[in-house]
């Protein structure tokens, strides 16, 4: 569940938050902040930092290229774990 929120919805959240808390602290409360507001801006925002996150994740993560999976397997009755091994 942490990992959804820190992968998807953070990055995807966070330039309205940001934004929201720029006009809480430049505006105050002034009635009609919400109309104003740049949405389109800050979904494209939202999009290009989650792309990044994904892309971030995808490339640190994982075996290296050069390496296989081996899957769990089941040796004289215990669970041997799944590793990668070199080609």
């Amino acid at each position: 569940m942490l990992r959804i929120l820190l992968q998807y919805l953070l990055p995807l959240l966070l330039p309205f938050l940001v934004y929201l808390a720029y006009v809480a602290l430049t505006r105050g409360r002034a009635a009609g902040w919400l109309d104003n507001a740049p949405w389109l801006h800050l979904a494209a925002a939202g999009i290009v930092l989650m792309a990044i996150s994904l892309l971030t994740w995808g490339l640190l993560s994982g075996a290296p290229p050069d390496q296989v999976y081996v899957p769990p397997r089941l040796e004289d009755g215990r669970v041997v774990p799944s590793t990668t091994v070199e080609r």
